[in-house]
């Protein structure tokens, strides 16, 4: 096998807890193992990647990876950790989304290898659509007490109100023995002996490896990997705009680039190991560099760069780097006008702009009066004079004089025009 996928999961931080004898019995044979995905929307967001990176090391260490999207329990919700459940999907929904999710997998998973470790995508609606409620707690529901469900953590929590939820329901009661399901299911039909997820998913994880036991008299295990936080206490994987998404139309390579890049120095540190296929030797090698000149950013710049790669493209990444170096370097009105729209909306998403008839500019204005008086850019006429005397301002990227007109000539994509002011001050002028 390539690599030992324990040992490679722990330097990389990405173990929480796992059951004893797991590394003996990996060591044996390929074994199969399983991640459950959400499949409520139809994009995964960089919260999966965590879990995804699993399946991938276990691939690469020459194992089998199961890819279960929750198409059943993804209709009840899980209380682990969440106060709310989830609505309800339609089964057109379900299948868009499912199709969606396994492009994206495909660039992490190899599911087209013929050899016996080829990844496998699986959905729980296929297997619990046709189970009725009476086999349901004839076959499963009858082998796991009430006292063994009650003691889980992620059952106390809600039923105590620790989680601020309104106690819980018998629906998000019985998800695990749903998710045990799963793993019985999976067990028996694929051979899988292995669930990863989340530390927060160790009760349910559990209440699976359970089930083999006493129905099946099998042994199976659990590996868990941290929750991830960032330093400062945010949420991993959130901004002011929502989930970070790896579908590019909701999230555009050059936002999820940036918010990489824009890692702290202890979060970038964590997340290189994580996130990228790096090995450990460059891992310390880039860390240690970093430690040299951390103002250089180097750290931050390679993990923003590897995972864009990762999930989006190698032109993704050029797009991206284009972006940010029409936002804080030298560029060209070139360089400019070589995005689309929907790109420049991305890259100057919360600089301050102006909407100016497609009629005014046509008859041209004034770049004092379009400084000032039209945008609000500079407080003035005169401000906008001295800047201007200064040498300070520029027009999609190029130094302009007082003299200087704003025509249809300057739009870019028919549509914008930049104004600038030294290196970091921008202001987008939209034509309508």
């Amino acid at each position: 096998m390539a690599t030992n996928f324990t040992k490679e999961l722990e330097w990389r931080g990405m173990i929480h807890d796992t059951m004893p004898g797991v590394e003996e019995h990996l060591q044996k044979a390929t074994r199969a193992a399983y991640v459950g995905i959400d499949p409520t929307a139809n994009s995964l967001h960089i919260g999966h990647l965590v879990s995804v990176m699993m399946l991938r090391h276990f691939q690469e260490a020459g194992h089998q990876p199961i890819a279960l999207l929750g198409g059943a329990t993804g209709m009840i919700g899980d209380p682990s950790g969440k106060s709310q459940e989830r609505n309800l999907l339609n089964e057109s929904i379900l299948r868009e989304n499912e199709a969606a999710i396994k492009t994206q997998l495909s660039k992490f998973l190899d599911f087209d290898t013929p050899s016996k470790n080829k990844a496998e995508l699986v959905n729980n609606y296929d297997w619990m659509k046709s189970i009725s409620f009476l086999e349901f707690i004839r076959d499963i529901g009858k082998h796991l007490t009430v006292n063994y469900m009650m003691a889980k953590d992620s059952v106390k929590k809600r039923i105590s109100g620790d989680s601020g939820a309104d106690g819980m329901s018998f629906t998000e009661f019985s998800y695990q023995l749903v998710q045990g399901n799963d793993f019985l299911h999976l067990f028996n039909e694929h051979q899988c002996t292995i669930q990863m997820g989340g530390s927060d998913q160790w009760g349910n994880i559990t209440t699976g490896t359970e089930l083999i036991r006493r129905k099946e008299g099998g042994k199976a295990f659990a590996i868990t990997c941290p929750l991830i936080t960032k330093a400062d206490g945010s949420k991993f994987g959130k901004t002011e705009g929502g989930n970070i998404w790896l579908d590019p139309k909701k999230t555009s390579p050059y936002k999820f680039y940036q918010y990489w890049l824009n890692s702290s120095d202890e979060d970038a540190e964590k997340y290189i190991k994580i996130f990228t296929m790096l090995s450990k030797e460059d891992v310390d090698e880039l860390i240690s560099t970093h430690h040299e000149a951390p103002h250089l950013r180097q750290l931050q710049k390679r993990l923003a760069e590897e995972v864009t790669v990762m999930v989006h493209s190698k032109a993704a990444l050029e797009t991206a780097l284009k972006a940010s170096k029409i936002l804080f370097g030298k560029s060209t009105e070139e360089d400019i006008k070589s995005l689309n729209s929907q790109e420049i909306f991305d890259i100057f998403d919360g600089v301050p702009t102006a909407t100016i008839a497609r009629s005014e500019i046509e008859e041209g204005i004034g770049i004092i009066n379009a400084l000032a008086a039209k945008t609000g850019f500079l407080a003035s006429n005169g401000q906008a004079r001295r800047e201007l005397k200064g040498n300070a301002i520029s027009v999609n990227k190029t130094k302009v004089k007082e003299d200087f007109t704003i025509t249809s000539e300057q739009l870019i994509n028919d549509q914008f025009v930049l104004l600038g002011k030294g290196k970091k001050n921008n202001y987008l002028i939209v034509v309508e």
